[in-house]
């Protein structure tokens, strides 16, 4: 039987460190009719456009109703090019659940893809606090924390030009 072109491009990116996964995911809205169209939207217009993603396609499930909120969820089967697209897309969509299709047994890591996903999962963590600081403490605690930050930042520089501390006389 001839494979199918999907099929090809699969393959092709599994040989090459891709990954294939079944991604789950879950939304909810006091509006049953925003949900479908909401969830085809993440998939068509952001998963889809995500770094690293080769192709992605779902279905979608119809809403159900508990203590008056609609609830939807989504099955998501994606083509990574590697590991940093789909460290990518959890930690940005928070899916309710990963399942590896393939590669069934094990994924060897490029020391470059290793450190991708670092700088990526530093980034995400760097725009959460962003977000939090700015969001969420108020203006004198968010300026406590600024010097706090600085004092760190002018620790890190004596880190680095001596390699150890300045230490104190006593």
């Amino acid at each position: 039987m001839a494979k199918s072109s999907l099929d090809e491009v699969t393959m092709e990116k599994l040989a090459k460190g891709g990954i294939l996964a079944k991604l789950y995911f879950d939304m909810q809205d006091p509006d049953r009719e925003k949900l479908q169209p909401l969830m085809v939207n993440l998939i068509n217009e952001h998963l889809l456009k995500e770094r690293g993603v080769v192709y992605c396609y779902g279905s979608v499930e119809e809403p159900l109703e508990k203590d008056n909120v609609f609830i939807t969820s989504a099955i998501v089967t994606m083509l990574f090019d590697g590991l940093p697209g789909l460290v990518n897309i959890a930690f940005n969509y928070s899916p309710a659940g990963v399942e590896i299709l393939k590669p069934d047994k094990e994924l060897p890591v490029k020391v470059n893809e290793l450190q991708s996903i670092i700088l990526e999962l530093s980034q995400i963590s760097f725009n959460y606090s962003k977000y939090v600081l700015e969001k969420v403490l108020k203006p004198e605690e968010l300026n406590n924390i600024k010097k706090q930050m600085d004092a760190r930042a002018e620790l890190g520089k004596k880190f680095m030009q001596s390699g150890k501390p300045d230490e104190k006389k006593e």
